[in-house]
């Protein structure tokens, strides 16, 4: 059985142990294949079974590999792989349905609280020498936001959003809720609005929403005009769900406060994304999944996918 890693870096940049993997045959990884279908065949055409991460496998590549299975994605999202025609051809696909709950819904209200009191700024000016040299026993130079009693709306309120509504009403939060299907576990946590009504109360909105086309720009010039004046906005989603250089104007005339976000709608980012001039918008690299914990989780349930596939009884399969 000849196993194939595309795209392995990402998942395992030297952290975690491949051996999982390599039990089921002979493996080769790599820890990048560029976007260039005649690299992508040329090493994954001998193949019996491919993992990737976000490297893609369509109809021209799939044709090109007579040997291909199975698939198996190291991530939850599947749109790299052309399922319907590896479905044609009797090879099944599966996924990670979830290995980063905790890490996501914790990163959520890790930007918020960086926006709430500026951590990594006043630290650096503390390396600095700067209250070293103070005439006051302390200092800060943004405004400290205390959570309590303020209230947000979250937008998508399945697992991710839940976690994230907990952490939020643990800090004392009110938390309001979004999403077509409600559920008892949620009303535990929030009480489910509309999107109006959830925009015109919050004092925080966050993201944590399937990409659909009813939610794509969710975050718009239209509905920004209906949140409060110095509102808070955190993504940690998907990029497209923000319309970016509305944000970025909002950002620039206060009416958004800030904004925390881990995704943008190209990636690795523009270098003339409007938000990388946006005052008070903080921007991470889609790190919000990555922890080794979760990066772990994804390895172990890659493992019974294929031990699954092998036995003939596939698991989290997509096609």
């Amino acid at each position: 059985m000849k196993i194939v890693i595309l795209d392995g870096y990402t998942e395992n940049p030297g952290d975690l142990s491949w051996d999982c993997i390599s039990q089921f045959g002979d493996l080769t990884v790599y820890d990048r294949t560029p976007e260039d279908k005649t690299q992508i065949i040329s090493r994954m055409k001998d193949a019996d079974i491919v993992l990737t991460n976000k490297c893609s496998i369509d109809r021209e590549v799939i044709e090109a590999c007579p040997n291909l299975k199975y698939i198996s994605v190291l991530a939850t999202g599947y749109n790299v792989v052309d399922i319907a025609y590896a479905r044609e051809k009797g090879i099944a696909v599966s996924n990670v349905p979830t290995y980063g709950t905790a890490a996501v819904g914790q990163y959520a209200i890790a930007l918020l609280l960086e926006i709430c009191h500026h951590i990594g700024h006043h630290s650096d000016e503390v390396h600095k020498g700067r209250w070293a040299d103070s005439i006051d026993w302390c200092f800060w130079d943004y405004p400290l936001i205390e959570l309590a009693d303020k209230t947000i709306g979250i937008i998508g309120f399945g697992r991710i959003g839940q976690t994230t509504g907990r952490i939020a009403k643990a800090l004392g939060m009110k938390v309001l809720a979004n999403d077509t299907h409600e559920t008892e576990s949620g009303r535990e946590i929030a009480e489910y609005v509309d999107r109006d009504t959830l925009f015109r109360q919050s004092d925080v909105v966050a993201l944590h929403c399937p990409l659909f086309p009813d939610t794509k720009g969710i975050i718009c010039k239209d509905t920004i005009g209906k949140m409060k004046d110095g509102v808070i906005i955190i993504n940690n989603s998907r990029g497209p769900l923000v319309v970016e250089q509305d944000l970025a104007d909002a950002l620039a005339s206060g009416k958004v406060a800030a904004a925390g976000l881990d995704v943008v709608s190209t990636e690795p980012i523009s270098k003339d994304n409007p938000l990388l001039n946006a005052p008070n918008c903080f921007i991470t690299p889609h790190i919000s999944w990555a922890s080794k914990e979760s990066r772990q989780r994804i390895l172990d349930c890659t493992e019974r996918n294929i031990a699954s596939f092998l036995n003939g009884k596939p698991e989290n399969t997509v096609n």
